[in-house]
C-alpha cells in the first residue's frame, strides 16, 4: 500500500513536471513526458479518446492531476525563482532531462535499430536547430486577437503532442507567451475560448498520425523524438549564465542536482515496472 502511494505521489510529481514543461519558456512537456515513459498512453488517449478512455484515464489521472497542479499552481512559484535565478533554475531542468536520456535510448531500442532509426534522429535534430535558432533571430510585433490565440493553442497543444517543440519558445519571439499564458491563470474567456479551439483542433488532426506513427515505425519514431530531446536541451542551455566561476560552479551543481534526481526516478520506475511483473 504505502508503495503504490508512493508511486501515485511520484506520478502527480511527474504531471506536475510535465504542467511546468508546458508553460515554463524553454522546456516542453512533450519531451517530459516522453522522459517519464507517459507520452505513448497518452498519445493513445488523444488519438482514441472514446475507446481508451476506461483503460487510460483511470492510470494516467495522477499524471492530469499533477498537470494541471503544475500548469496553473505551481508554475507561479517556479515563475519566481526563473524571474529571481533563472540560470540555476533552468539548469536543474537541463540536468532532468539528461539525466533520462540513457533510459530514452534503452526504449527507443526495444524493437531494434537501424539506419533509419539513426538517420531520423540526426534529421529532427537538425530541423529542431533551424526552427529554434530561426526563432531566436525573428523579431514581431503582433498584437494579440482572437486568431492569434488559436494559434497559441496550436502551439500549446503541439508541445504536447511533438516533444521538444515548447509553446514558450514559438510564441515569446511573438510577444504572445505573456498575454496567453496571464489569459489562462486567470481564466479569461476571451483567451481560454480560442485557445482551447486551436488546441482541440490540433490534437484531433494530428495526434491519431502520429500514434500510427509509433505503432507502424516504433524505432524511426522513437530516435527522432531523442534528436528533437537532444536538440532542445542544448538550445535551453543558458550559455551566458556561464560567465565567471561562482556562476558556473552554481549551473553545474544545478545540473548534476537534476541529473541526480532524473537516474533515482528512473531506478525507482525500473524498479515499480519489475515488482509489478512479478
Amino acid at each position: 500500500m504505502n508503495f503504490n502511494l508512493f508511486r501515485i505521489l511520484i506520478q502527480v510529481l511527474e504531471g506536475a513536471l510535465i504542467g511546468l514543461g508546458a508553460v515554463l519558456p524553454g522546456i516542453s512537456g512533450g519531451v517530459l513526458s516522453v522522459i517519464f515513459g507517459i507520452y505513448r498512453p497518452i498519445m493513445e488517449l488523444l488519438s482514441n479518446p472514446i475507446t481508451n478512455f476506461r483503460t487510460h484515464v483511470p492510470k494516467l489521472m495522477p499524471v492530469i492531476i499533477g498537470g494541471v497542479i503544475g500548469f496553473l499552481g505551481v508554475a507561479n512559484v517556479l515563475s519566481f525563482f526563473l524571474e529571481k535565478y533563472p540560470d540555476p533554475s533552468v539548469c536543474v531542468f537541463i540536468g532532468l532531462i539528461t539525466g533520462m536520456l540513457p533510459s530514452l535510448f534503452r526504449e527507443a531500442g526495444e524493437q531494434g535499430r537501424s539506419r533509419g532509426s539513426w538517420a531520423s534522429m540526426i534529421l529532427c535534430m537538425c530541423v529542431l536547430f533551424a526552427l529554434l535558432l530561426g526563432l531566436r533571430m525573428l523579431h514581431i510585433d503582433i498584437q494579440p486577437n482572437f486568431f492569434w490565440y488559436l494559434f497559441c493553442g496550436f502551439c500549446l497543444a503541439l508541445s504536447v503532442i511533438a516533444p521538444g517543440m515548447s509553446f514558450s519558445t514559438l510564441l515569446m519571439p511573438m510577444g504572445l507567451y505573456v498575454p496567453f499564458v496571464d489569459g489562462i491563470g486567470s481564466l479569461d474567456p476571451g483567451i481560454l475560448i480560442p485557445g482551447g479551439i486551436g488546441a482541440a483542433v490540433t490534437v484531433i488532426c494530428l495526434a491519431r498520425a502520429i500514434n500510427n506513427l509509433f505503432e507502424h515505425h516504433y524505432s524511426v519514431a522513437f530516435h527522432g523524438i531523442i534528436g528533437i530531446v537532444i536538440a532542445a536541451t542544448i538550445m535551453t542551455i543558458p550559455f551566458s549564465g556561464f560567465r565567471d566561476g561562482r556562476s558556473i560552479l552554481i549551473n553545474l551543481i544545478c545540473v548534476a542536482v537534476g541529473i541526480g534526481a532524473a537516474l533515482l526516478l528512473d531506478r525507482f520506475n525500473s524498479r515499480f515496472q519489475v515488482d509489478k511483473a512479478t
